[in-house]
């Protein structure tokens, strides 16, 4: 038989947004239940660049992404919510009473006054460099969990958003050199990070593309496509990290019966969905004026949780109170 857990709120998605909502609805006194698909808290952070540094969170100006997945687990465990990991939230039904109730993949069921959706971009897996996949494991890669693996070695980093400019940064100090390629002169990247990346000493390659990938037990070499020029560039490389993005997908929430607009989830000023007792907060959010940033999830969840408390006691004052209050 299945297993039920009965909870005040269940929070899907652990990651930065879902342990600070942790943390919030304990502070209120309410009994939690955190579910995630990934084996371990911190959602892409954990998964994706946990040495990399988060530097948009207020008061934070430059902890690595483990330490402030650290921190905010902390933070959230103070008030002893459960943490139900390695297990999709699948099915979506409500009890005669219209409390949400939530089965995961395993079969256990959580019974909760109220959801909060902090899933990010749901499930996300890379995208394929269209070269030399044939090298996944043998020197290409699509992150880096631990930085020194490179150091002393070549290094091709492939993309032009954050993630590669930010590799690119983070790689230079140990590699023995590091070349950046991007198939824009345009870079999506922040202007100060790609202004950081010329200065410090990185090659550059713009208007390019990776177009073959050469080795024997491990990659050995890297052949560009270079706009404008007729020869192939050759670079040897030890190793090839394509940062080119993520194709993410919500998966069982899609069918959840909350409105969508462009496969984020739609929300009014108190992060209510189109279901009841439903509400979601962080990247997986949207509404007229959305800024997909860290610190605007963590006010996002907080709202959430804050109405939350009190669609389920409407004698709850809205406002929770300042932590300060308590001490």
């Amino acid at each position: 038989m299945a297993e039920t857990v009965t909870t005040d709120i269940l929070i899907v998605g652990a990651g930065p947004t879902g342990l600070y909502g942790a943390y919030c609805a304990g502070f209120r006194g309410l009994r939690t239940v955190l579910v995630d698909a990934l084996p371990q808290c911190g959602g892409q952070i954990t998964a994706l660049y946990p040495e990399k540094e988060i530097r948009d969170i207020a008061a934070v100006p430059g902890s690595r992404g483990r330490e402030v997945v650290d921190a905010l687990k902390a933070q959230a465990d103070a008030y002893d919510p459960i943490y139900l990991l390695g297990r999709q939230a699948v099915g979506l039904t409500h009890s005669a009473d219209g409390r949400p109730q939530v089965t995961l993949s395993d079969g256990t069921v959580v019974d909760a006054g109220a959801v909060v959706l902090t899933a990010g971009i749901g499930t996300f897996t890379p995208r394929a460099l269209p070269a030399g996949e044939e090298f996944l494991g043998r020197g290409l890669s699509y992150f880096v969990p631990d930085p020194t693996e490179h150091a002393d070695r070549d290094v091709l980093v492939v993309g032009g958003g954050d993630s590669a400019v930010d590799w690119a940064l983070a790689l230079h100090p140990i590699a023995r050199s590091v070349t950046l390629v991007h198939r824009r002169a345009t870079f999506r990247a922040h202007a100060a990070s790609v202004r950081e990346v010329h200065e410090c000493g990185a090659a550059v390659v713009t208007d390019a593309r990776v177009s073959a990938l050469f080795g024997d037990d491990r990659l050995r070499e890297a052949h560009l496509r270079v706009d404008g020029e007729d020869e192939v560039r050759v670079l040897k490389v030890d190793a090839v990290v394509a940062a080119l993005g993520f194709i993410s997908n919500l998966g069982p929430l899609l069918d959840w019966g909350v409105e969508l607009d462009r496969r984020a989830i739609v929300v009014d000023t108190r992060m209510r969905t189109t279901v009841d007792r439903v509400y979601a907060a962080g990247d997986v959010t949207t509404y007229p004026g959305k800024v997909r940033l860290m610190s605007v999830g963590f006010g996002e969840v907080a709202t959430a949780m804050n109405n939350a408390a009190v669609a389920m006691d409407p004698e709850l004052s809205l406002f929770p109170g300042h932590s300060t209050d308590t001490t």
